[in-house]
């Protein structure tokens, strides 16, 4: 995409102003997944719909989470182990895989954040006797738990602001799951446990803390974000929002998730959006702006396979070709 932003100057000798050009240049990054057609799902990330791949496909690998800093591509998810018994928490940088977890317990990296030369990951692992799992997240591949393992807990999404440390997910209370985030390690509920919830995705603006996720009724699951604590309902559906994310720019929350029906669509102020007509099935799974465009990384079902696509403002670009399945999970836009 390229913006142009004008700005004036005077002729030598003359009075006249003249605009020139100014260009800025911004790079669409996508993470995501695609089907080789021998059973494995590899790994990859597309710059400008160009395909980079990360994993060689003799095992599955699930990419979620992507940061750029400078001319570092960075990337977390998962990757089975040699012999595919176990998922592998790992992150990419220009290509070269980084072990977060040693194999021997299945765990998961779900979102990531790279400050500096800092490299933070968030993520999952079960404990020692493999019956109940811990929220954590790595710095520099040194693991910080944010939970003891005495219940079931999980974390999907980070941020970093200054000195402070954001996570996202949720624990077990027993019972249900309870929606939270930590600061510091120190967790904030955001619902009261008496039904089961998560929290799947954050931003961090100024003071002002948002979290993205959803939380069951009773009889229905009800996609919603907090923003400081204070929860903001969209729609209720019957299918969980496995998998949401939050953008917010300026006053506006654009929120994108998978919904129950069969059209893409994101959310702006808690108005709906739609991308497709219904005619295939499809969803949604990341949502970025960038001044007044809206990016979204969407998976379409082709009649066959499933298609990696993302959007930008209404209009769609196919990142696979659909000879086989593919899934776009995490987009994000760079200025050059």
């Amino acid at each position: 995409m390229i913006v142009v932003v004008f700005f004036s100057c005077k002729k030598e000798n003359s009075n006249e102003v003249v605009s020139n050009p100014q260009v800025d240049v911004y790079d669409v990054y996508v993470a995501g997944v695609e089907h080789n057609g021998s059973g494995v799902y590899v790994g990859k990330y597309w710059k400008n719909g160009r395909a980079v791949t990360l994993t060689d496909g003799t095992m599955n690998a699930w990419v979620p989470a992507i940061s750029v800093v400078g001319s570092d591509v960075y990337l977390a998810g998962s990757e089975r182990n040699s012999n595919g018994s176990v998922s592998v928490a790992k992150y990419w940088k220009n290509g070269q895989a980084i072990t977060l977890t040693d194999g021997s317990r299945i765990a998961a990296a779900n979102g990531m954040a790279v400050v500096g030369s800092d490299v933070y990951v968030a993520g999952v692992e079960l404990n020692t006797f493999g019956n109940s799992s811990v929220a954590k997240y790595w710095k520099n591949g040194q693991a910080v738990s944010l939970t003891d393992a005495t219940v079931g807990a999980g974390a999907s999404s980070i941020g970093v602001v200054g000195n402070d440390v954001y996570v996202a997910g949720e624990t077990y209370n027993g019972y249900h799951w309870v929606a939270k985030y930590w600061k510091n390690g120190q967790d904030i509920a955001l619902t009261n446990g008496t039904n089961d919830a998560d929290a799947s995705s954050m931003a961090v603006v100024g003071s002002d803390v948002y979290v993205a996720g959803w939380e069951f009724n009773g009889s229905l699951y009800v996609l919603k974000y907090w923003k400081n604590g204070q929860a903001i309902s969209l729609k209720d559906s019957a299918q969980r929002a496995w998998r949401t994310s939050i953008a917010v720019s300026g006053t506006d929350v654009y929120i994108a998730t998978p919904d129950d029906g069969s059209v893409a669509k994101y959310w702006k102020n808690g108005q709906a959006v739609s991308l497709t007509d219904g005619t295939k099935n499809a969803f949604t799974s990341s949502v970025t702006v960038v001044g007044s465009d809206v990016y979204v990384a969407e998976t379409e079902y082709n009649g066959s396979h499933w298609v990696a696509k993302y959007w930008q403002n209404g209009q769609a670009v196919s990142l696979t070709d659909g000879t086989k399945d593919a899934e776009s999970a995490k987009i994000i836009v760079i200025k050059r």
